[in-house]
């Protein structure tokens, strides 16, 4: 492995290159890496490099995050075809909020 990467830089890569990197190392990990998708090479690409990753967002909790804001987003357009502008303030201020706590949850560590 002669080069060396941050998680800052694989994280920005397409699925193709993080492909063609998992190619030229040999670990049992990365067994199937041709057909994984990028959530799911990206942290086992980290582990087999030694590339800490303590700040991605992982799995359960982001996805139930993720599900919220659809809900919300839902009662939003209601609220706007209602015209009920009050409901819709507080809609998109929770919106808001859970969109800024994943991005959070995402934030990769300083590099």
């Amino acid at each position: 492995m002669a080069e060396e990467y941050t998680f800052k830089q694989l994280r920005d890569m397409k699925v193709t290159q993080l492909r063609e990197i998992a190619l030229k190392i040999q670990s049992p990990d990365l067994e199937g890496h041709s057909t994984m998708h990028k959530d799911h090479l990206l942290p086992i690409l980290c582990k087999v490099l030694n590339i800490p990753t303590h700040h991605i967002a992982h799995g359960a909790e982001k996805t139930r995050l993720k599900g919220l804001i659809r809900k919300l987003e839902a009662k939003r357009d209601e609220a706007v075809k209602a015209s009920d502008y009050k409901r819709l303030a507080v809609l998109r201020r929770q919106i808001h909020v859970l969109k800024h706590k994943l991005r959070n949850m995402a934030e990769a560590a300083p590099v």
